[in-house]
């Protein structure tokens, strides 16, 4: 059998096709060699230009992150607050008025009502809440009311 045209060579039990056997030529590891070596010079540069950058990029942050911080230093926090800033005016006005009971200054009498009656029950001295509190509620709810009627 060894000698037929199949190309089949006995070794011992096993038996190996030709095509299946790897070539033993010296130039096919030198070309191995090339291409390995080629590749871990690119990888090797690549990964010199990802460091350069790097730093770069370091260097150049640290003089922003400072400008960035002072900015936001600058910024003013209650511009990020949906709550009013401020005491109260020494005479109600109807913009603090509106703003006490959270509607509009031109809102009707059943929804300053409406409001009156919420904030109330959330701040009723009965029920834990501040007497002078309540008696700003008040006082909006009345100032808005005596507004609405003229």
């Amino acid at each position: 059998m060894a000698g037929t045209s199949s190309r089949v060579s006995l070794d011992g039990d096993m038996m190996r096709y030709a095509e299946y056997s790897p070539k033993t030529n010296a130039s096919s590891d030198v070309e191995i060699d090339r291409r390995l070596g080629g590749t871990l010079i690119a990888v090797g540069l690549g990964v010199a230009a990802a460091g350069f950058a790097g730093r770069y990029a370091f260097q150049l942050w640290k003089p922003l992150g400072q400008v960035f911080s002072e900015t936001v230093k600058k910024v003013p926090t209650s511009s990020f607050s949906s709550y009013y800033k401020g005491g109260f005016e020494q005479k109600m006005s109807k913009r603090e008025a509106s703003l006490i009971l959270g509607i509009s200054p031109v809102s009707t009498k059943a929804k300053v009502r409406d409001a009156h009656r919420r904030i109330m029950v959330l701040n009723h001295p009965d029920k834990g809440g501040s007497p002078y509190l309540a008696a700003k509620i008040n006082e909006a709810k009345d100032f808005l009311d005596k507004e609405s009627r003229r």
